[in-house]
């Protein structure tokens, strides 16, 4: 895979890190020596745009480059995320791009996982196919970890622009786009508050979505509160957030009685600037929101202060019970949808945590149990979920909700699904689904069955038919079985990229 060019000798440590400062802007690659007019095929590359990031292009050879993701801003520990553009192509160009400084060693790449990419004549995001991707030890790199993809440029037009980034992007601006819309409904159920402003002046939106009569003090009320983004580099956790929030406002007869029953308050985007600037994990100053809720600083962490001043607001409210608190992240090691919770020694309150996860899996094929895991580990003492899972009520659960970066398992198939922008916004809905389960406001909905549930189920009707044929006719029996496909059959795989579309 590697060109016989010597490379300059930068690891994917700390060394060589001092070269990569800010974004590269509109810049052209050019061959060793060559002093000529840029020609078509000289590469163009660009990530001065909002969530762009990458630092530095190497030429290799013509076909070859390696490329150096931008740390975040204020902390050089935390180099993953990357996100830039391409022009300038020619038609049926080959290309080898060696992301080479990756600060993170064990990831999703090992299991498969590639980029996504688009182009200015085929907006929709695609995966890469994974046989074009090597995820190897480099000799030429310190023997670091280093990510392969090939690609070609099959359309070589003077406006066409290819895009390539980590996991499905989703910015700030995208999420105020979407709020400015929703706002301009005027529906008497949805409330939109600036919490904050951040560092750089960016919106810290705080979202109120229930029944009109929910908001007079009258009664007790039941707060879910969900949060999102605050490590800028887990996109899928927009879109997760996003489906959560479209559905609760949407007709569905679910939603409209969660409505009616429960307060759900949501801050869609904790670390605007982060995402802003293309951060993989870190805030504008250098920060990772998530260590800092214990003690969090009005000007060091605006957003975090002001949203941690608001929760412990409404839990001293005598009018608000906050039952749920979760926090959405997306997983760079793991597949499927799963849950982290806390321990507690208060062992029915540990089994009642339970609880929420398990249903869960009615809802979801793809949430897993078996990755669902509770701790309190020492490093994790300054997240939201251990921070309030400490300081709310007995009766109040703390979860940080994880989705895969790559993919999900069914239960029904040996091959793993990748994950589309789509099925990460149909977690949201399963997630809003559930708490219509766990508060028992659905029961004339029968819920999914998990595949497990489903083989389950299907031995039972199995039984059930071998001992109903000794008491009535075989058609009887016949007729019992011919509902057992009836989970298969509603399963709608997720399409893989047509090859036509880009020639790899």
């Amino acid at each position: 895979m590697m060109g016989d060019a010597k490379r300059a000798d930068s690891g994917s440590s700390d060394s060589g890190d001092d070269a990569v400062v800010g974004n590269v802007n509109k810049h052209l690659v050019y061959p060793p020596g060559y002093t000529g007019k840029p020609k078509k095929g000289h590469l163009i590359f660009d990530a001065c745009f909002e969530s762009g990031n990458l630092g530095r292009v190497d030429y290799i050879t013509e076909h070859e480059y390696d490329l150096f993701v931008r740390p975040d801003t204020c902390n050089p520990r935390f180099r993953v995320w990357f996100y830039f553009t391409v022009e300038n192509v020619k038609a049926d160009q080959r290309v080898i791009f060696n992301v080479v400084n990756f600060s993170k060693t064990k990831s999703l790449y090992r299991e498969g996982m590639s980029p996504v990419v688009k182009s200015t004549s085929r907006p929709k995001w695609q995966r890469i196919p994974s046989k074009t991707v090597y995820y190897y030890r480099c000799p030429d790199h310190r023997k670091n970890y280093v990510m392969s993809f090939a690609f070609c440029f099959d359309r070589a037009d003077e406006n066409e622009v290819y895009y390539f980034a980590y996991s499905y992007p989703y910015t700030y601006t995208r999420l105020q786009v979407h709020l400015d819309r929703i706002e301009k409904k005027q529906l008497n159920f949805f409330k939109r508050e600036l919490l904050t402003l951040t560092v750089q002046q960016r919106r810290l939106d705080l979202l109120t979505i229930t029944s009109p009569e929910n908001f007079c003090e009258d009664e007790k009320r039941k707060v879910v509160f969900v949060t999102g983004r605050v490590h800028p580099g887990e996109s899928p956790a927009s879109h997760i957030v996003q489906g959560f929030i479209d559905f609760l406002i949407s007709n569905h007869p679910i939603a409209r009685v969660l409505r009616d029953n429960i307060v759900f308050k949501v801050v869609p985007m904790l670390n605007p600037d982060g995402v802003y600037l293309g951060n993989y994990r870190c805030s504008l100053m250098g920060f990772d929101l998530n260590r800092h809720w214990q003690d969090p600083s009005p000007w060091a962490h605006p957003t975090l202060h002001a949203t941690k001043q608001y929760l412990m607001n409404l839990h001293s409210n005598p009018w608000l019970d906050i039952d749920f608190y979760v926090d959405i992240h997306a997983h760079s090691t793991l597949s499927n949808c799963f849950m982290y919770g806390n321990i507690y020694d208060d062992e029915d309150r540990f089994q009642r945590q339970a609880v929420f996860p398990r249903l869960m899996c009615n809802n979801a094929e793809d949430f897993s149990f078996a990755n669902t895991a509770f701790n309190r580990d020492v490093v994790k003492a300054g997240t939201g979920r251990r921070f309030l899972g400490g300081i709310l009520d007995e009766s109040s659960y703390c979860y940080t909700l994880e989705v895969s970066f790559y993919n999900y398992f069914n239960g029904l198939s040996a091959n793993p699904i990748p994950y589309t922008e789509e099925t990460y916004t149909r977690i949201g809905r399963n997630l809003a689904k559930t708490f219509a389960d766990y508060y028992k406001l659905s029961p004339q909905m029968v819920p999914k069955p998990t595949a497990a549930g489903a083989q389950f189920k299907e031995k039972e009707k199995t039984s059930l038919s071998k001992r109903k044929s000794n008491r009535v006719s075989a058609t009887s029996s016949s007729s019992s079985n011919g509902n057992g496909n009836s989970r298969s059959s509603a399963l709608s795989p997720v399409p893989k990229p047509k090859s036509r579309d880009y020639r790899f």
